[in-house]
């Protein structure tokens, strides 16, 4: 008996530093062609005390971003119940438009941004039938207001469904995914992929696999654990996420982007709410080159800059345009 017990150790060791030479051992060939984008959130911008319109055409037409992540928050959109004011999504649309940028369209309850979830006061207290039902008549009228833009290449469906994170935000259940995504679909005459989210690190992003046409995923260097009390850099080399990219291509024959590249920093409280000094803890300029360098080691060929409002305040609030202009060499 302790024979056999010693064999099966033996094998479930054998198992785990295989598994562990997978997805940490070696290095990925960088994309020979990557596409660069940053995520734009108005709500954000505004945070951050900058004009919002502002902020955004300079992103196009300084920093000459093509490819944009926008987000068709629920709680703008429609303010009052079946009352729909696209006013200023209509605007980042029509801009990105002009100017031939390929838009990524986020869409749902949970989107990006604290705090994650962004549903309108009105629909706050329904049952979760009826929100659901909510949920689907507004994502019907983003899609029948934009499946005709000529900017729109991809639409997200719900920011990381899986992932427990945000304040009163939580985990969307399968079966309410896939009705959301069924709905879309069904919807948009142009047929264009859907976008499903997970977190970069822990999930082996299958349950997105299972629902998206493109696997989307997060990469954070550098973040701050309010369980352990201090700054976590997690020990990843950038070969897993190639691993992990590689292992969804085979086994379901899906497209692996990163939709949320940390180019911002991570601190204790609201970024709106952090010093210089506690900001640049998690980011600065040589950050921002590392995370440039660390995302190119994973051979991936697509990448959403998370920050991009940030640069843009630090060079207009702060007088610290190096990050912007240091981006500006991606465009």
């Amino acid at each position: 008996m302790l024979k056999f017990f010693k064999m099966i150790i033996f094998f479930i060791l054998i198992i785990l530093i295989t598994i562990f030479c997978f997805l940490f051992v070696g290095k990925a060939k960088p994309a020979e062609n990557i596409n660069w984008g940053v995520i734009f959130s108005q709500k954000h911008s505004e945070e951050m005390g900058l004009d919002w319109k502002e902020n955004y055409l300079a992103i196009l037409d300084d920093l000459g971003v093509e490819h944009l992540k926008l987000i068709a928050y629920w709680d703008m959109v429609e303010p009052n119940n079946g009352e729909f004011d696209f006013s200023d999504l209509d605007f980042q649309i029509q801009e990105a438009e002009k100017r031939n940028a390929k838009v990524m369209l986020v869409m749902g309850r949970k989107v990006p941004r604290w705090p994650e979830c962004h549903i309108p006061e009105w629909a706050m207290d329904l049952e979760s039938h009826q929100l659901d039902k909510a949920v689907l008549d507004y994502l019907e009228a983003v899609v029948l207001r934009y499946r005709d833009s000529s900017a729109i290449t991809m639409w997200q469906v719900e920011n990381e469904p899986f992932f427990l994170f945000g304040y009163n935000c939580p985990l969307i259940p399968e079966e309410t995914l896939k009705m959301e995504i069924d709905l879309v679909k069904s919807l948009d005459n142009k047929q264009r992929p859907i976008v499903v989210s997970e977190s970069g690190e822990f999930p082996t992003w299958f349950k997105a696999a299972k629902y998206a046409d493109i696997v989307g995923h997060t990469l954070y260097r550098v973040v701050w654990s309010s369980e352990l009390k201090f700054y976590f850099k997690p020990p990843i080399p950038a070969v897993f996420y190639h691993r992990k990219a590689w292992l969804i291509d085979k086994v379901f024959n899906k497209k692996v982007i990163c939709v949320e590249l940390q180019a911002e920093p991570w601190s204790q409280v609201l970024l709106y709410d952090s010093t210089l000094e506690e900001q640049r803890k998690t980011m600065d300029l040589d950050k921002f080159k590392n995370v440039i360098e660390y995302a190119k080691n994973t051979g991936e060929d697509t990448f959403y800059l998370w920050g991009v409002e940030w640069w843009y305040w630090m060079k207009i609030k702060h007088n610290s345009g190096e990050i912007w202009q240091e981006a500006k060499k991606l465009w």
